[in-house]
């Protein structure tokens, strides 16, 4: 649990937001450590560089990318025995709610990496890509989505067509975050059409198009999306014109042999891209928890530094009840990450349990953001303050990962059958 505030200092009159603590049955001295850490980097080296730079669109910069692959973080979930962490969804998510509460952008840098765009046959070259990715010399892009393929991947039509030992990838894809900055991109693509009787998914693969940082291949081409929020780094419109990607840079599931020819594959891509989501969709739950936070703990200060009619307006009651139903929002979905997160880490399905938690955390990051800008008055319509900061991103928290009506779908389809009528 959290205590609203506490006194720093007898000669200080103001009371300090008192962030989170670790309590059992989650608590380890580890752990503990750990988190600490995470809010130290965060507000003593994140927050200044946001509060700089987010103003600006601007991106995340190399020093900071670099103290990232210093401390370990964009290997938090990768093996000890591959240069990981080798810790746990609960602990990447963690990390990650303490640095969503300074820069959310921050947050996500670390999902391009955590072992993604590794799983190739070549087992030396796995554990290569694996001790890069983990020092934060191997980040990536996922190009899943399409213009007409958001919620419904099974759409998928960027096409790849074997040529002897290549792959000759032609399409568009839209929301690549990261995708000119990256190591690699992810993409996901259709290699065989489903049959008919056949699921709509058949056929999908994911290719790895290696490249290198700061441009984009031949064939190649696209324009960074001018985002409402959400920046630290670039999303991109692309389009893939013949761009050629090796047959041996083919992500491949467990079981899987070198997958030269994938052709009758049952849709593997789909069900990674489906894997993959369930963990982001956690950690999506817990970067809305950090900027909800962020904005719970912005307005412990100002209600205190704002007065009017003669007193500080966190006197009156009105705003101190809007408070409390804020922070009680904030540790409610708290709790329930961390719940989802530990059953991920203990190998239970989570399809559904991942989807409740996200479209839970999200909409609450945006009532309680929006309710921090009310409390602002009209300090919070500026940029002079964080909290339209906090307000743009958890915005966005409940589109991407799969919008919030796609949260209810899963939910839903788990618990009622359809008739057949339907």
């Amino acid at each position: 649990m959290t205590s609203t505030a506490s006194r720093p200092a007898e000669t200080d009159d103001t009371w300090l937001p008192e962030p989170p603590v670790l309590h059992s049955p989650w608590h380890t001295p580890r752990r503990a450590a750990l988190m600490e850490q995470a809010r130290r980097f965060a507000m003593d080296e994140v927050l200044p560089v946001a509060n700089e730079l987010d103003p600006q669109k601007g991106e995340i910069p190399q020093h900071l990318l670099e103290r990232l692959g210093e401390l370990g973080w964009f290997g938090v979930t990768v093996p000890a025995a591959d240069g990981g962490l080798g810790l746990g969804v609960f602990e990447y998510c963690m990390v990650s709610e303490e640095l969503a509460r300074a820069w959310m952008s921050v947050a996500s840098i670390l999902a391009r990496s955590q072992g993604m765009g590794t799983a190739v046959a070549d087992p030396d070259r796995r554990r290569e890509l694996l001790r890069r990715s983990a020092g934060g010399s191997w980040i990536g892009a996922v190009a899943l989505s399409e213009p007409e393929a958001g919620s419904d991947l099974a759409n998928v039509q960027t096409r790849a067509v074997r040529d002897g030992d290549e792959w000759v990838v032609t399409g568009h894809k839209r929301w690549c975050g990261n995708a000119k900055a990256a190591d690699f991109i992810q993409v996901l693509v259709r290699v065989a059409d489903p049959q008919p009787g056949e699921s709509r998914s058949r056929g999908l693969r994911n290719l790895l198009l290696v490249k290198e940082r700061g441009s984009f291949p031949p064939g190649l081409s696209g324009y960074a999306i001018d985002k409402v929020g959400y920046h630290g780094f670039l999303t991109w419109d692309l389009t893939f014109d013949g761009v050629r990607i090796p047959a041996a840079d083919l992500i491949v599931g467990p079981g899987e042999g070198g997958g030269s020819d994938s052709s009758g594959d049952s849709g593997a891509g789909f069900r990674e891209a489906q894997a993959f989501l369930n963990t982001a969709r956690v950690h999506t739950a817990a970067r809305a928890v950090g900027l909800a936070r962020a904005a719970v703990e912005d307005c412990v200060l100002y209600l205190q530094e704002r007065a009017q009619f003669g007193h500080p307006i966190g006197d009156f009651q009105a705003l101190r009840f809007t408070l409390a139903d804020m922070a009680a929002q904030v540790e409610q979905a708290r709790a329930f990450y961390r719940q989802v997160a530990h059953l991920l880490d203990e190998g239970v399905p989570c399809e559904r349990a991942a989807a409740m938690v996200k479209l839970q955390a999200t909409e609450m990051a945006v009532r309680v953001t929006n309710q921090a800008m009310q409390l602002h008055g009209g300090n919070g319509y500026t940029t002079e303050r964080q909290v339209e900061r906090h307000w743009r991103d958890a915005r966005l928290t409940t589109i991407f990962e799969g919008t919030s009506e796609i949260q209810k779908r899963i939910i839903s389809n788990t618990m009622l059958p359809r008739s057949p009528l339907g």
